[in-house]
């Protein structure tokens, strides 16, 4: 039976850099993530129609679906691993901006992840799932997860992680510090900081009146970490800000860590909504979970790569009917494969990530809006010894 247009396409392209021991591997993550790209779903009884070239049953497919998930050998290492260093060559030496960030499923599971932010999303790096019912985790959970990211970063470059106020772990602060990386860090209320006087307050004590801003350079929290802090009250803000940083404070230090927001939350909503459903498959096991989250992450890096070749292309417009980008690269690459398909088109090759950041996609007035509000503190007082 002849094989699937997109399969051809997508094997011949992905055996350029992975290299399993096993190539059947290969061939049956390339079926998966072929699968994924067009049913746009995240449960393994959706895949079935892209799987018929095999003559094999709906219950022996799930059988071997099940097993590939769940397969020691299917991991980052070997098949995620080399595609990012292939694809961010182009960053050797640049400032990256990462997020540390977590996300429940179902109450009983957490998915721990470290994402490059980049054209207003978020690229997953490396990312495990746990079996454990909060968002805060400790830091021997996710410190793999920050060594696999490390593994892939591009030489010389100069990282600066953000992360929420789960993270704001003195182990994580002196690992940052080990690799050079700036990092940003929300702090909890209750956080005591103690300042260049001596005087210990926490951080709830040390919140300015609404629209003011304080910097307090060269704090100690933690027993033992200097560190920087920057505390704001906004009016149009749920609760105050308080930001822990390595660099010293400035009002740049609110802009830098927002970028986390742009980035983190619409990437964990592809996962859920947007794009894949990940709700709708039904997998309770965290060894399950972290395989398929891995093929949606390759499924992801692929059509983000097309929806820039097609925007490079100049052929944008015949997918987005929006004057400027109105969809989001994984978005518009999604469509681009759907069509390539229908038209029985070959796939472009792949190419690297450009380095320039390009803007978010803005698909109405109001979000444009939102994105160029610009936040000013009618007064921001800087606090030394």
């Amino acid at each position: 039976m002849q094989l699937p247009h997109l399969y051809r396409q997508l094997i011949n392209q992905l055996r350029q850099w992975v290299t399993p021991q096993d190539q059947r591997h290969l061939q049956s993550v390339s079926e998966a993530v072929a699968a994924i790209l067009q049913s746009g779903n995240a449960s393994l009884n959706r895949w079935l129609p892209f799987l018929s070239h095999r003559p094999c049953t709906a219950r022996s497919h799930l059988a071997r679906l099940g097993y590939l998930v769940r397969n020691p050998h299917i991991n980052a290492k070997t098949f995620y691993a080399p595609l990012l260093r292939q694809f961010l060559q182009a960053f050797v030496g640049a400032d990256l901006l990462l997020t540390l960030d977590t996300s429940v499923l179902w109450d009983q599971y957490c998915l721990i992840q470290v994402c490059l932010v980049w054209g207003g999303r978020s690229i997953t790096l490396a990312q495990v799932v746990l079996e454990h019912g909060s968002a805060t985790v400790a830091f021997e959970d996710y410190c793999p997860v920050l060594e696999q990211a490390l593994s892939v970063l591009p030489e010389q470059s100069r990282v600066t992680l953000l992360a929420d106020r789960g993270f704001a772990h003195g182990e994580l602060m002196r690992w940052c510090d080990r690799q050079h990386w700036s990092w940003l860090i929300r702090a909890k209320r209750d956080l005591q900081i103690t300042l260049p006087t001596g005087i210990t307050q926490p951080v709830h004590a040390l919140l300015p009146p609404v629209e003011q801003a304080y910097l307090f350079p060269n704090v100690t929290v933690l027993g033992d970490i200097t560190a920087h802090l920057a505390t704001a009250t906004l009016s149009n803000a749920h609760e105050p800000w308080a930001v822990l940083s390595s660099r010293s404070p400035s009002v740049q230090t609110f802009a830098c860590y927002g970028k986390r927001f742009g980035g983190i939350e619409p990437h964990f909503k592809d996962y859920k909504s947007a794009a894949f459903d990940i709700i709708d498959s039904h997998l309770r096991d965290a060894t399950a979970l972290t395989g398929l989250f891995l093929l949606l992450d390759l499924a992801t890096f692929i059509a983000l790569l097309l929806g820039i070749l097609l925007v490079q292309s100049g052929q944008r417009h015949t997918l987005d009917a929006h004057l400027e980008r109105g969809l989001s690269f994984l978005q518009l690459g999604l469509r681009y494969l759907q069509q390539c398909c229908y038209l029985a088109n070959p796939l472009p090759p792949l190419e690297p990530l450009p380095p320039q950041n390009p803007p978010p996609a803005c698909a109405s007035r109001s979000k444009r809006k939102r994105l160029e509000v610009q936040i000013q503190f009618s007064r921001i007082t800087t606090f030394s010894a």
